[in-house]
């Protein structure tokens, strides 16, 4: 199956976004710490990418909090429950792997969700940066804790900004 890609720069440096022709299978940062490797077979197709560049522009410019995209990410059974209960954590919010082991029905997995979250291969729209160390810290992230750090404050940012939009409506 031939790969096709786009790149799109972003506020965190450049995104490689990967799929199938139908749907996202990879969003790649620079320095990621799972390397990926082009091949011959890859083929760029930015027109492939047109809803995931739009969205995540609009993420990055403090507009978008949610995403609406065709997603294939390849794990286990365990992985993809772990990724889809990533996506229930609201935008500007933070959960520590604990909290998203008791979510997923599992409370003594908090190890096994910490690897789950970090084979995640759609970082931001599956929002991995949203999990933290049981203390408030900020662990582990595949992209690197500068990054996570510049994600979460942008959130909370325009989550705040988003929230006072409405406040007593």
């Amino acid at each position: 199956m031939t790969t096709v890609f786009s790149l799109l720069d972003s506020p965190i440096g450049e995104l490689l976004l990967t799929g199938d022709g139908t749907s996202i299978t990879g969003i790649w940062m620079q320095s990621h710490r799972s390397e990926w490797r082009r091949t011959r077979e890859w083929q760029r197709e930015d027109a492939a990418f047109a809803a995931a560049r739009a969205q995540l522009t609009e993420y990055f410019a403090g507009e978008r909090s949610e995403f609406n995209l065709p997603l294939a990410a390849e794990g286990t059974d365990f992985q993809h429950k772990v990724w889809n209960a990533l996506c229930a954590i609201p935008y500007g919010e933070t959960i520590s792997y604990g909290e998203l082991a008791r979510r997923i029905g599992q409370p003594s997995a908090a190890r096994a969700v910490g690897l789950a979250n970090g084979s995640n291969p759609l970082p931001i729209v599956v929002p991995c940066h949203r999990v933290i160390g049981a203390d408030g810290s900020l662990t582990g992230f595949g992209g690197g804790i500068e990054r996570k750090r510049w994600l979460l404050a942008h959130e909370a940012q325009h989550a705040k900004v988003s929230g006072d939009l409405f406040a007593g409506a």
